[in-house]
């Protein structure tokens, strides 16, 4: 006889949901008819900043699921300053990262010391086939476009250097 106050209790919880969701209408949104904003840090895809890529393989390494591929070569570039000797600096040939195998975890994103990962708000990718879930830089690097600014810093706080 102990059950009959918590049947009673969880049906008092259920009818007090229904007549609520009939009065002010559902949350529901008709998707892909009707489409909400994300939030404004919203994870969506990991996007890629080319340009701050060094290769060094610490996202790469760090990814739980292995689902990031890098390759790159090295070239020679010139002397920081003049008389100085043409030092070699990594060049970026691949960089894919395959969203069937990512779990979305984010550890790329911060073990990332050079900038060049974030997190962009798109959530529409989805591919009709799950080998095209394999995205390459270019594709990545267009989801830059979408990455909101950073917050101000707070009073006090220092920029990173």
């Amino acid at each position: 006889m102990a059950i009959v106050p918590g049947l009673v209790k969880g049906l008092g919880v259920t009818l007090s949901t229904l007549v609520r969701t009939v009065t002010k209408g559902s949350n529901t949104v008709q998707y892909p008819h009707e489409k909400e904003a994300p939030p404004v840090r919203a994870r969506g895809v990991i996007a890629l900043h080319q340009d701050n890529c060094t290769s060094c393989m610490l996202c790469s390494r760090s990814c739980p699921d292995w689902c990031i591929y890098i390759e790159a070569h090295k070239e020679l570039a010139p002397p920081r300053r003049e008389g100085g000797k043409p030092r070699q600096v990594n060049k970026l040939d691949r960089f894919d990262i395959d969203y069937a195998l990512c779990m979305y975890c984010g550890i790329c994103v911060e073990v990332c010391p050079f900038d060049a990962l974030f997190w962009s708000p798109e959530y529409e990718y989805s591919e009709p086939r799950i080998s095209d879930l394999l995205h390459d830089k270019t594709k990545l690097s267009e989801w830059m476009e979408t990455v909101p600014e950073a917050p101000a810093l707070e009073a006090g706080a220092e920029k990173k250097k």
